[in-house]
């Protein structure tokens, strides 16, 4: 038998074993498909077809979710093995490297491909929301709210008492344009492919996708504001968060800023056009509610690292608010949906009993749980 026929065969028993964990996310899979039809039936009921966004995800997600984090998980497998005692690493590496095992990363693969699709609805849907509503009809009454919860002043005025700093401002832009986006979108390819996380997979995703939908289309959609960055031009108001929009207009040469990125928002609103990410809607934030998620989730894992994970919801909050993306009710209202959605699964969703299958005698040597509740050593 040739090398490429073994190869092939292997691979035949991967896609094999697949299927049934495939046909098994059924129904998150039909979730997607309604809510992309319901997203193509809104845009098209308001006059907003050519806002759609799919052709946009598809070279980005592919090379994120189909390479580069793949290729980070391999390498971390890898030195994990390495790191093992002889023994051991022959037995993690059978385990690692198993069909079912493979099978099991295959079907998490797969579902991250529809997950395109989603975010492709998402960003259709957020792009018609100004068409549908007219504009941003909210934002005086929510600085209003936010004034009024504050002690009678804008939150940010707080915030630059204390932190009007330009490593700090820096540092920020860094957490909210980059680490927050590597925080989520590796922690969903993290709970799609690892067994570790396979009695929370599909309640995890689940929750994902709801919280995109009711936090960044639905709510937004009803009480849309476009928050403090476009302020001065969706109101006329240009004083009010005037002074704040030129703080931050000092770091607009930075690859993270925050600057920029708006400026990239409001041109693509003026001309109609639609981008990658593009869309605005500050109410609520869709940045905080998944943050709000993933801290509850690894609540859920292990305490201590749910207390790291919430004071990050916390700074992801006061993050928002301190570069003129947020109001601060944005955040409030997100965690509090995150909050809801989390407790709405875990009484609705059952827990998946499915588990990547291992030879019994690896089970004690490689210190690998057999259990489908159990957390599994080798990710």
């Amino acid at each position: 038998m040739t090398k490429s026929s073994v190869v092939f065969r292997q691979l035949w028993a991967v896609i094999k074993q697949a299927i049934p964990l495939i046909r098994r996310d059924s129904g998150v899979y039909l979730f997607i498909v309604v809510y992309t039809l319901a997203g193509l039936v809104f845009l098209y009921a308001i006059g907003a077809a050519d806002r759609s966004a799919y052709s946009i995800y598809f070279g980005r997600w592919i090379l994120l979710n189909g390479l580069m984090l793949p290729t980070f998980a391999i390498i971390v497998d890898i030195s994990l093995l390495i790191h093992r005692t002889d023994i051991r690493r022959r037995l993690a590496a059978k385990y690692v490297f198993s069909t079912s095992r493979l099978a099991y990363s295959l079907s998490g693969l797969c579902l991250l491909m529809a997950l395109m699709i989603f975010q492709g609805t998402f960003t259709s849907v957020k792009n018609g929301l100004p068409v549908w509503q007219d504009g941003f009809p909210f934002d005086v009454l929510h600085a209003d709210i936010d004034a009024f919860l504050h002690f009678g002043a804008d939150p940010w005025r707080w915030l630059y008492l204390v932190a009007k700093n330009d490593f700090v401002r820096a540092a920020i832009e860094w957490n909210y344009n980059v680490f927050w986006f590597v925080l989520n979108f590796g922690a969903l390819f993290f709970v799609a492919t690892s067994p570790r996380t396979a009695s929370v997979r599909t309640r995890y995703v689940i929750c994902f996708m709801v919280v995109w939908i009711v936090v960044g289309n639905i709510l937004a959609g009803l009480f849309l504001s476009a928050g403090p960055a476009f302020y001065g031009m969706v109101t006329g108001d240009t004083a009010r968060f005037g002074e704040q929009l030129a703080f931050l207009a000092r770091g607009a040469e930075s690859s993270n800023s925050a600057v920029s990125y708006q400026q990239y928002l409001w041109r693509l609103h003026e001309a109609r056009q639609t981008g990658f990410a593009s869309g605005i809607s500050a109410f609520p934030s869709v940045h905080v509610g998944l943050a709000m998620l993933n801290a509850l989730f690894a609540w859920e894992y292990n305490r201590r690292l749910g207390a790291v994970a919430f004071v990050y919801v916390a700074f992801v909050a006061v993050s928002s608010v301190y570069l003129a993306w947020h109001y601060a009710i944005d955040g409030y209202a997100a965690a509090a949906v995150s909050v809801i959605v989390y407790v709405a699964a875990r009484k609705l969703v059952p827990a998946d009993r499915r588990y990547v299958r291992r030879p019994a005698q690896d089970t004690q040597s490689a210190d690998i749980a057999t259990s489908p509740e159990a957390a599994v050593t080798v990710s």
